[in-house]
């Protein structure tokens, strides 16, 4: 069973509207606090800034200067496309396969969120009247 992730409550599966469907696979709610969670659809992982798993859409990639033998290639209309397009050949060490992808690496991470607090505080000293 799926498991908020706010809260750590049961998520339930609700009803999408029409536009919904086109972009996610599923949403989920919490029970508990209402929170809501997507399952995004895999051509949405063809957008964005960075390049990700078309399967698992995972950004934990490694790239490849040329096919890997073993490993099955990504086929589909998608990757036809990223190919025509000059995308680098990358591999999916979780799926186990190799796409195209025009690209490059996901932006790396910014702050984690406790480090920011600090920063913020220390930029922005708090005034006693």
């Amino acid at each position: 069973m799926h498991k908020c992730l706010r809260c750590g409550g049961r998520l339930r599966r609700v009803h999408r509207t029409l536009l919904e469907r086109l972009g996610y696979m599923a949403i989920y709610q919490c029970q508990r606090c209402r929170e809501e969670q997507v399952v995004l659809r895999r051509w949405r992982y063809h957008l964005g800034a960075g390049a990700r798993c078309p399967l698992c859409g995972s950004r934990r990639i490694t790239k490849l200067k040329a096919p890997d033998k073993i490993d099955r290639m990504q086929s589909g209309f998608l990757n036809f496309v990223e190919r025509l397009a000059n995308g680098k050949l990358y591999h999916c060490r979780f799926c186990r396969i190799q796409f195209f992808d025009r690209r490059d690496f996901p932006p790396a991470a910014e702050q984690p969120v406790e480090n920011r607090d600090v920063v913020q505080a220390v930029q922005s000293p708090q005034r006693t009247a």
